[in-house]
């Protein structure tokens, strides 16, 4: 201890060491190496920082090799100063495999730019969204079906890149899908991560198509794990699926000139082919329907009888007559009736029309 106590006292109590200070100053390689080093050092964070970071500290310590070689003529500030330059130049070339390696095709460079770009979406988090569908794109040759009604199980999400997709029910057209639009996401959003279930609809290529598809299982971790990607998918999802529905009103519009509500329960039953129901059910539920208005025995009006002489008005006021309460219809009797029918029908009655049930094919 009292050596290093000592030396420390030498060294702050005895003046510098220097016996003597240079006049001249150094030459501009000098200067120019340190002021590399400045601005190099000056540097952001990121990828592109560390470019700028190393991209200075290069040349500014190749500018001090020199300034070691020719100015100082000092060997350990040569191999200092080339050490640090090749450290630097090995971290760019790092960086360069890195970006090299994360480059994405130029359908998934247009997909981020259509979709994900306009809502900010950091391109990191967008990567981990195509790793998860493991950056493949699938195609569908003309006439060939992603999806068969009653047999294909719901077990992916999937999004079109380009084609046209066509979607219909018991051979009634709905809808077209078009590119950039997910291609099941009314049956994604109808069941629960732990349920399972058989496309209602079959999708049929009109053309060429390319899409991508995300496994079910491997999504719904990926969207529990990350919330701000699920906020992403239920964004797209929901704006995806209201498209769809007001393509299906925008076909009721063309075909009778009137706007329907998209809330109503069942589309189907107002695009799909309407099975004629003759049951006694239906019938009887008919009958109810034309029922003419029963008023009871007190209340019937006769040309026999004769109009009794007027009471006291003491008396209490006659009841209002009875009317009997008319029972909704079902799906298959206003199937059943013509869309005029049906639009006469609820405007005598001061409701709001609903969507005609059979509907010819468009």
């Amino acid at each position: 201890m009292s050596a290093n106590g000592s030396m420390a006292d030498q060294l702050l109590w005895q003046g510098a060491l220097c016996t003597g200070w240079k006049q001249e100053p150094e030459g501009a390689i000098y200067h120019l190496a340190h002021c590399f080093l400045l601005l190099g050092f000056m540097g952001g964070s990121g990828v592109y920082g560390c470019f700028y970071l190393f991209g200075f500290l290069v040349p500014g310590y190749l500018c001090c090799v020199l300034w070691g070689w020719f100015n100082a003529c000092s060997l350990d500030v040569v191999l200092w100063s080339f050490l640090l330059a090749t450290a630097c130049l090995l971290q760019l070339a790092h960086l360069v495999y890195r970006l090299r390696g994360d480059t994405l095709s130029e359908q998934f460079q247009l997909l981020y730019r259509t979709l994900c770009l306009p809502l900010q979406v950091p391109l990191q988090v967008y990567k981990e969204i195509v790793h998860c569908c493991e950056e493949q794109v699938w195609t569908l040759a003309t006439e060939q079906t992603y999806a068969v009604e009653g047999e294909t199980p719901i077990n992916r999400l999937s999004l079109l890149l380009s084609g046209r997709v066509r979607v219909s029910q018991d051979g009634q057209f709905l809808h077209y899908i078009f590119p950039y639009q997910f291609m099941d996401s009314p049956e994604w959003e109808s069941l629960q991560p732990s349920e399972e279930g058989v496309f209602q609809v079959t999708l049929t290529a009109e053309n060429a198509c390319s899409y991508i598809s995300w496994p079910r299982k491997r999504l719904h971790l990926l969207l529990a794990k990350e919330r701000y990607i699920a906020c992403i998918f239920s964004v797209l999802l929901g704006y995806d699926i209201s498209e769809k529905l007001y393509a299906l009103n925008e076909k009721l519009f063309a075909k009778f000139g009137l706007r329907f509500d998209i809330r109503l329960p069942s589309l189907y039953h107002v695009l799909g082919p309407a099975a004629p129901n003759t049951g006694p059910e239906s019938e009887k539920d008919e009958e109810e329907i034309h029922e003419p208005t029963v008023f009871p025995p007190q209340a019937r009006p006769t040309s026999d009888q004769q109009t009794p002489p007027s009471r006291p008005a003491a008396t209490d006021p006659p009841a209002p007559p009875f009317r009997a309460r008319m029972s909704r219809p079902d799906s298959g009797v206003l199937a059943s009736r013509s869309p005029l029918q049906s639009y006469s029908q609820a405007m005598s009655r001061g409701q709001a029309p609903l969507a005609p049930i059979h509907t010819p094919e468009l």
